[in-house]
């Protein structure tokens, strides 16, 4: 029986053309109870993508969310396959079992650049995809809402992504 702390990791959302690999930490409790990513309603994240992108996300069906980031080249996953937490922080997430990065940057042949989404994130998928590699990787401020930053500072940092567009 497993238990009900144990969170799992939705799968990679990508193609062949994929430039740009966004990598958050583990999906929270909202985003698993509707299996999807970033379902919170307060989280930045289809707001911060939307400007990079320049066109709107938000108000699109999630199935059109993903469809419109994959025709500009830009895929989803999460560095923790599964975990134990308790809630939706990311400091709460124990004893985690990391997705292979590795794997699937390289069966990308376009990407140039992995982005990842908060610092858990990038210290988590910085261990997994090692030293060098032939592909950027930017450390973004979380989308969440409980990282405070201030929504144009986010999306300040967030703008460098259409440089690998």
């Amino acid at each position: 029986m497993s238990s009900p702390n144990l969170k799992r990791s939705f799968p990679p959302v990508v193609d062949e053309h994929v430039r740009v690999l966004v990598l958050g930490s583990l999906p929270g409790e909202e985003s698993l109870a509707r299996a999807q990513y970033y379902a919170h309603p307060r989280n930045h994240f289809w707001t911060l993508m939307g400007e990079v992108l320049g066109t709107e996300l938000v108000a699109l069906r999630y199935d059109e969310r993903l469809r419109a980031l994959l025709a500009r080249r830009v895929g989803l996953w999460d560095t923790v396959e599964s975990a134990s937490r308790r809630g939706s922080l990311d400091g709460a997430i124990r004893g985690h079992c990391a997705n292979d990065l590795q794997t699937l940057a390289t069966s990308l042949p376009e990407l140039r650049c992995i982005a990842f989404n908060g610092g858990t994130s990038a210290r988590i998928g910085e261990k997994q995809l090692g030293g060098a590699s032939p592909f950027e990787r930017l450390r973004l401020p979380s989308s969440s809402p409980a990282y405070t930053l201030p929504f144009d500072e986010k999306l300040e940092a967030w703008l460098q992504l259409r440089t690998y567009l």
